[in-house]
């Protein structure tokens, strides 16, 4: 109980700050080339649901270019995710700017990822409990398949998390990404760029 309130919180602070530190040269080129390759804006800001269903601004590295039909419609994600997005999103560096997320509050390093603020009226009562901890930067899903698990599959990892939240687990976590982040496993399930929408529990 102490980890969860509070021990947790004092450990993302300590850690992502730290990280922040270590990283800001590796963060400074990225944004460099970011801005050579894709273009500005090198962030990539989008609404999240976070603690409790609460609306935060998620901040990443973009990955893909804003390139449009002749409407003016976004083309496919994965003509639009040029080779040094698919770079970011399988070394997880685009998740970088994550850990000022992290600072504010908004994240933890880890927890259920944070996913569309479209899917909230979609989720049952057991799935909206995925909301009852802070989403994370990694988490228990991630390390067991990524986006190349089912969403069924994705929410049983969630909760799993939910109610085994402890520090153990959270290391065990920690250590099980960086394995994961040289493997560069499960960066996107089978035919998409990275998943398929969740489309609710009864048309899925």
């Amino acid at each position: 109980m102490f980890y969860r309130r509070w021990g947790k919180r004092a450990l993302d602070l300590v850690l992502a700050t730290l990280a922040l530190v270590l990283l800001l040269p590796v963060l400074l080129i990225l944004w460099i080339i970011s801005l050579v390759k894709i273009g500005s804006p090198v962030l990539f800001r989008q609404k999240r649901p976070g603690l409790r269903g609460e609306i935060f601004e998620i901040m990443k590295l973009r990955s893909m270019r804003d390139d449009r039909d002749a409407e003016g419609n976004l083309l496919p994600d994965d003509v639009r995710l040029v080779p040094y997005g698919k770079f970011l999103r399988s070394s997880s560096l685009d998740e970088l700017p994550g850990l000022f997320n992290v600072l504010r509050g908004e994240m933890s390093l880890v927890g259920p990822r944070p996913l569309l603020v479209k899917y909230l009226p979609l989720y049952n009562e057991e799935q909206m409990r995925r909301h009852d901890v802070r989403p994370g930067i990694t988490g228990w899903a991630q390390v067991n398949g990524r986006n190349a698990i089912s969403w069924d599959q994705k929410f049983a990892f969630d909760l799993y998390y939910v109610d085994n939240l402890s520090l153990g687990l959270d290391v065990k976590i920690m250590a099980m990404t960086v394995a994961k982040v040289f493997k560069r496993s499960g960066i996107s399930a089978e035919g998409h760029a990275t998943m398929p929408e969740f489309t609710g529990n009864n048309t899925e």
